[in-house]
């Protein structure tokens, strides 16, 4: 059976320690994250198989589903033991597939409370700015989360899809402890961001961390190295993203449970310098 502690550990915030192979808990919602899962009882599984394969770091957030993913996890894993889960507010939902950010200061803290009132903690572990809203001054939106922080709500706190710039930004209200972006083995524009963080020893959460274009494809580079350690091409290309950085926590996601073994593959992979090069491209 694979283990996820042989990712390593990492401290969120200097002082929340983490196995770095995590899982997101976007995809047991519905289609279009949206909605309840269609096989709720491979969706709970899938939640409850966590702890067996050494992963203890979860993500989710409330505009999931809406709430369907924060009410399943509760549902599968109250009361919640050797696990640090992290959640997410800022953006809204009134549909499939459709995402609208609002960043009102009242609204991020009231957003907070409902999620840890499904999730059913004292304090949440990790709260994140799902998106930084256009329309709301930048440093409201920072002043809200400070007050979350201040208030115990909510222990650290992260942002998502920023620049190092919003990252500066925010370190002047609150300590960022962690930072999710986009960033794969086929999409590098964050690069700048995560070595930022790297620096300042803030967790990098890559969201979409299976993708691979065209490095999958047969007779590809990873599919050659895949086929080389007998293993998934998502395994191998977590590998090279937990061997990118110190600070990376991917968090892939799957409603499958067989799926989702195979992921957690990616952290018994040992990648040599060539194979990591060659990949990195």
């Amino acid at each position: 059976m694979p283990n996820a502690a042989k990712s390593g550990i990492f401290k969120i915030g200097g002082d929340l320690p983490v196995h770095r192979l995590g899982f997101g808990a976007m995809r047991i919602t519905g289609k279009g994250v949206w909605g309840p899962p269609e096989n709720k009882s491979e969706a709970l599984g899938v939640l409850k198989d966590l702890a067996g394969l050494g992963i203890d770091f979860i993500d989710t957030a409330d505009a999931y589903g809406p709430d369907v993913s924060e009410d399943l996890i509760q549902e599968a894993l109250h009361p919640y033991k050797g696990v640090v889960i992290a959640t997410k507010g800022g953006l809204t939902r009134s549909g499939p597939n459709v995402w609208s950010p609002n960043g009102n200061p009242d609204y991020l803290v009231k957003a907070a409370h409902h999620s840890r009132d499904r999730l059913k903690v004292e304090r949440i572990d990790l709260w994140q700015l799902h998106r930084i809203d256009p329309k709301v001054a930048r440093d409201e939106q920072f002043a809200a989360v400070k007050s979350l922080i201040d208030s115990g709500v909510i222990r650290h706190a992260g942002l998502s899809e920023v620049s190092v710039a919003d990252i500066k930004a925010a370190q002047k209200v609150f300590p960022v402890a962690t930072v999710q972006n986009r960033y794969n083995l086929a999409d590098r524009q964050s690069e700048d961001v995560l070595d930022y963080c790297e620096k300042q020893s803030i967790g990098f959460i890559p969201w979409y961390p299976l993708a691979a274009g065209d490095l999958a494809k047969e007779g590809g580079v990873l599919d050659k190295i895949a086929k080389a350690h007998n293993a998934p091409h998502g395994a191998v290309a977590l590998a090279w993203l937990l061997k990118r950085s110190p600070v990376m926590l991917p968090i892939p996601g799957t409603s499958s449970r067989a799926h989702l073994k195979e992921n957690t593959e990616g952290a018994e992979i040992t990648l040599s310098e060539a194979e990591f090069k060659s990949l990195a491209g």
